[in-house]
């Protein structure tokens, strides 16, 4: 239906540094989706996990993997979103792309790069923020660790829709739930939130928990599971609620230097 935006979110298990194995499951999940869907989303570094070790992996296998995804979003007449390892000009990115289904594609280099696990040390963090347009609706796609920071987050833009990709480890995912449906209530759009499940090369557990949250913070799916999640996201409920509510007329004004 016009002013609808038809989401699916795949919930896996990543095969640790492999990236060619995690492409073919990632493509047979895509096939599985019957449903008509408008965007399918991935988790962050979906091809290797949640990895420090970027030099293990093959210099190519970022462009790699965006023209698989490239691939797949024609094949299937979707946007496809997620973050992979990604080199460039010598520097390491974990880089989001937003893969339109006519092969154009934006990107996202993760903000804040996790320093708990030594990610600042070894991956470049970005500085720009990326809202797209799509479909009628404008999306605010971010990377895991963007979610302690609503600053970054800030609905200045008035966007639509805020995307989180992420491998948020089981013993935080209790901050990660809270987070999501705050984003979501704070910024009054949609928050969708796709984790990772099972264990990493470290021994990392990770329990799902991705999720859709509407623009007053009601939860529209969730998982713990490997599955994929659907939602419909309504332009003429974001209206109706910004209209009515007007939150987001009292924001603080301020700007990032």
């Amino acid at each position: 239906m016009e002013n609808e935006l038809k989401v699916a979110l795949i919930q896996s298990h990543l095969l640790w540094e492999n990236p060619d194995a995690n492409r073919k499951a990632f493509t047979a999940k895509i096939n599985s989706i019957s449903s008509e869907v408008d965007i399918i989303i991935l988790p962050e570094m979906f091809t290797t996990g949640f990895t420090m070790n970027p030099e293990q992996i093959a210099e190519n296998e970022g462009e790699k993997t965006l023209n698989w995804m490239k691939s797949e979003a024609s094949k299937k007449g979707t946007a496809i979103i997620g973050s992979v390892v990604f080199k460039e000009d010598g520097n390491f990115f974990n880089r989001l792309f937003f893969v339109h289904p006519n092969g154009e594609a934006n990107s996202y280099d993760k903000k804040h790069t996790f320093t708990l696990a030594g990610e600042d040390k070894i991956y470049k963090a970005g500085q720009k923020k990326l809202v797209v347009d799509f479909k009628g609706f404008k999306i605010c796609p971010l990377i895991c660790y963007d979610l302690r920071f609503p600053v970054w987050a800030r609905n200045i833009e008035d966007y639509d829709a805020l995307i989180y990709v992420a491998n948020w480890p089981k013993p935080r995912v209790e901050a990660w739930d809270t987070l999501l449906k705050a984003r979501a209530i704070e910024n009054m759009s949609y928050c969708i939130g796709v984790n990772r499940i099972g264990l990493d090369g470290l021994g990392h557990e990770y329990s799902g928990h991705s999720a859709v949250y509407d623009v007053l913070g009601k939860q529209l799916a969730f998982s713990e599971k490997d599955e994929v999640l659907y939602a419909t996201l309504s332009k003429d409920n974001v209206a109706s609620n910004r209209s009515k509510l007007k939150f987001l007329d009292d924001r603080d004004s301020f700007n990032l230097l």
